[in-house]
C-alpha cells in the first residue's frame, strides 16, 4: 500500500460490437423473465456486418420468432445504428434458441424440500475499495463515465458528429496506494464522414474533463483522442461482436480477479452472474461498514449443489478485524445459495439490460435494479463487532 504506481482500465461504449451482443442477450433474458420469473435462460449473441445470430438454451417460457426479432431490432435502434453496414431495419437475424439440456436441468431443479442447485461449477469474485465514493477502483469508474456521458448526449441529439462505437482507457497515478490523479486518457470514438480530427478532439476533451474529479489536473496528462486519426466505420460492420467478451470491462477493470464467467444473457441460477453480484454486495458492505479499506470476496460452487463450497475474504492488510471473522459474519447475514441470492437481491425480474453497458458495478441502486450496490448490511455488520463502535 506504500507503492507509487500507474494503473490502467478500459471501457467500451454501448455501441461496441461486443456490448451490442451483451445488450441483446440481456434484453432477451428480460423478456423471458417478464413472462416467467422462474425461467431459465442462457442466451448468446454474435454480431457482424448486417447480421445477428442468437443461440442458447431456454426453459419455462416461450417467445415467438417475431417477438425475438422485435427485441433485437429494438436494441440496435436504441443504440443508434442506422449505417449501411449495420442498420436496425435491414439486419439479418438468425434465431437458434432451444430447450435447456435435461442433464443440466436435473442438477438445477429443486427437489422436494431442497433448494435448487447452482447452474454450474465455478469461482466468482467481488471487490470494493474506498478510493471513490462508489467504492470502485478509480480507473474503470472514470473510463465508464467518459463514455456514458458521451453516449447520453449523442442519443439526445447533442452530438450528431459522433457514432455509437467508442472505447476509453484511463491510467491513474497512485501514491501510497491511493489514486491521486490521471496520467493518460485514451478515447477513440466513431464519427461521421467529413468530421475533422480537431473537431472530435474538442468535443471529447470536454467530456473527459467533466468525468474526472475537479482537483485532478488534466493539463499535465497525456490525452490521446482517436490516435489513428480516423474512425468512421464502426460497430459490427468493422469488427465482429460476441456476448461475454468484455468481462473485465463489466467488473473492476483488472483491479481484482475475475472467475472467468460472463454475465449477460444468464438467469440467476447461473452463479457466474448471481454469485458475482452477491460477492460485490458483500465486499461493498464490508468497506462501507468501515471494516476495511479494500475487500475482495471469492465464492466457489459445484454444479447441482446449492451452498457454496467455499467463501474467502481478503482485505489486503486494511482490515480492522480478522478476515475469518468477516467471512463468518457474511455467511450469517446472507444465504449464498442461488435461491437465497436471487431472493435477497431481487434477481428474478427483468432488470438486466441496463447492466449490459458501462459496468455492472459502481452504479446507483434503484427500486428494481442494481440491488447489489445497496449498503443495507452496514448496520448488521457493525453490530457484530461492537469493539469497533466502542473505539469510535
Amino acid at each position: 500500500m506504500t507503492k507509487h504506481f500507474l494503473f490502467t482500465s478500459e471501457s467500451v461504449s454501448e455501441g461496441h460490437p461486443d456490448k451490442i451482443c451483451d445488450q441483446i442477450s440481456d434484453a432477451i433474458l428480460d423478456a423471458y423473465l417478464a413472462l416467467n420469473p422462474q425461467a431459465r435462460v442462457a442466451c448468446e449473441t454474435l454480431a457482424t456486418t448486417n447480421h445477428i445470430t442468437i443461440a442458447g438454451e431456454i426453459k419455462g417460457a416461450e417467445l415467438s420468432e417475431a417477438e425475438v426479432d422485435a427485441i433485437v431490432r429494438g436494441v440496435i435502434r436504441d443504440i443508434g445504428y442506422e449505417q449501411e453496414g449495420f442498420h436496425w431495419q435491414t439486419v439479418e437475424i438468425v434465431n437458434r434458441l432451444h430447450s435447456q439440456s435435461a442433464d443440466i436441468a436435473q442438477g438445477v431443479d429443486a427437489k422436494t424440500g431442497e433448494e435448487e442447485g447452482a447452474g454450474d461449477q465455478g469461482i466468482m469474485f467481488g471487490y470494493a475499495c474506498s478510493e471513490t465514493p462508489e467504492l470502485m477502483p478509480a480507473p474503470i469508474l472514470y473510463a465508464h463515465k467518459i463514455l456514458e456521458t458521451l453516449s447520453r448526449d449523442r442519443k439526445a441529439g447533442l452530438l450528431p458528429e459522433l457514432g455509437p462505437d467508442a472505447k476509453s482507457q484511463v491510467t491513474c497515478r497512485y501514491e501510497n496506494g491511493r489514486a491521486v490523479g490521471v496520467d493518460t486518457v485514451v478515447v477513440s470514438t466513431q464519427h461521421g464522414e467529413g468530421v475533422s480530427q480537431s473537431a472530435v478532439e474538442e468535443i471529447v476533451r470536454r467530456y473527459i474533463v467533466a468525468a474526472l474529479p475537479e482537483d485532478w489536473d488534466l493539463e499535465k496528462a497525456r490525452v490521446l483522442i482517436n490516435p489513428t486519426g480516423r474512425f468512421v466505420v464502426g460497430g459490427p460492420d468493422g469488427d465482429t461482436g460476441l456476448t461475454g467478451r468484455k468481462i473485465i470491462v463489466d467488473t473492476y477493470g483488472g483491479a481484482a480477479p475475475h472467475g472467468g464467467g460472463a454475465f449477460s444473457g444468464k438467469d440467476p441460477t447461473k452463479v457466474d452472474r448471481s454469485a458475482a453480484y452477491a460477492a460485490r454486495y458483500l465486499a461493498k458492505n464490508v468497506v462501507a461498514a468501515g471494516l476495511a479499506e479494500r475487500c475482495q470476496i471469492q465464492l466457489a460452487y459445484a454444479i447441482g449443489v446449492a451452498a457454496p463450497v467455499a467463501l474467502y475474504c481478503e482485505t489486503f492488510g486494511t482490515g480492522l478485524v480478522s478476515e475469518a471473522a468477516i467471512a463468518k459474519a457474511l455467511r450469517e447475514l446472507m444465504h449464498l445459495t442461488p435461491r437465497g441470492i436471487a431472493s435477497h437481491l431481487g434477481l428474478r425480474q427483468p432488470i438486466y439490460r441496463d447492466t449490459a453497458a458501462y459496468g455492472h458495478f459502481g452504479r446507483t441502486p434503484t427500486d428494481t435494479g442494481f440491488s447489489w450496490e445497496r449498503t443495507d448490511l452496514v448496520h448488521s455488520l457493525r453490530a457484530r463487532f461492537p469493539t469497533l463502535l466502542a473505539a469510535e
